[in-house]
């Protein structure tokens, strides 16, 4: 099909050349068709329309069931910390609470002899309230409650030979209890409790725990 039409082409050439214008071979008869062309590169894309209308809103769907909780994320970092708030204002004084005193410390002036009956100790190194009676020699319990007693005593026998002679107690007293030092027995007065600028003999004793109303004993 090729080199039929190669020498189409050149016959009309020769005979345009030399018997005149015969016209193209097209012209004296009809063509075989050619081979389909490649296809062409595509086009370019088109401009963007313009945008359309806002449609009407839908009906709102079903609320769906709540999801299971999350996991608890990481701890977060310490912030920074803050500036000192302004002080407040100074409250109100309160009362005064009510403490329970109850001591005393006595000791002799002179030796005694004196046996069966309370030793009156009228030298006083402490008796605030009173509560030791330095006529009759004992103490009385004002405040109910658990208090402790000691003595410290030096004692002369008739050979004039000192020793000394100390004890102690925790006792539960009420109200109006009453405690004392004594020498019992007869007999004894070949010796005596002996005090001078040197030597003293001591009684004390002191609240240790009050006992109110509602409270129960040690």
């Amino acid at each position: 099909m090729a080199g039929w039409l190669v020498l189409c082409v050149l016959a009309g050439v020769w005979s345009r050349g030399q018997a005149g214008d015969w016209g193209s071979c097209a012209e004296l008869m009809g063509g075989v068709p050619g081979t389909p062309g490649l296809d062409g590169q595509p086009g370019r894309d088109g401009r963007e329309g313009r945008p359309g209308e806002l449609g009407e809103g839908g009906d709102g769907g079903v609320r769906g069931e709540r999801g299971d909780p999350g996991e608890p994320g990481d701890a977060g970092s310490f912030g920074l910390r803050g500036f000192p708030g302004v002080p407040g204002s100074q409250g109100q004084s309160g009362e005064e609470p009510f403490v329970y005193r109850s001591a005393f410390s006595v000791g002799l002036r002179a030796s005694t002899s004196t046996v069966d009956a309370p030793v009156v100790f009228t030298k006083a190194f402490y008796n605030e309230q009173h509560h030791y009676d330095n006529i009759s020699g004992k103490f009385r319990c004002f405040i109910p409650g658990l208090y402790f007693f000691t003595f410290h005593l030096t004692v002369q026998f008739l050979t004039s030979d000192l020793d000394q002679a100390s004890g102690s107690a925790v006792v539960s007293l009420t109200h109006g209890d009453q405690v004392w030092l004594q020498v019992y027995g007869t007999g004894r007065e070949e010796g005596r409790i002996y005090a001078d600028v040197n030597n003293d003999s001591i009684f004390t004793g002191f609240l240790l725990r009050p006992c109110l109303p509602g409270q129960p004993w040690w």
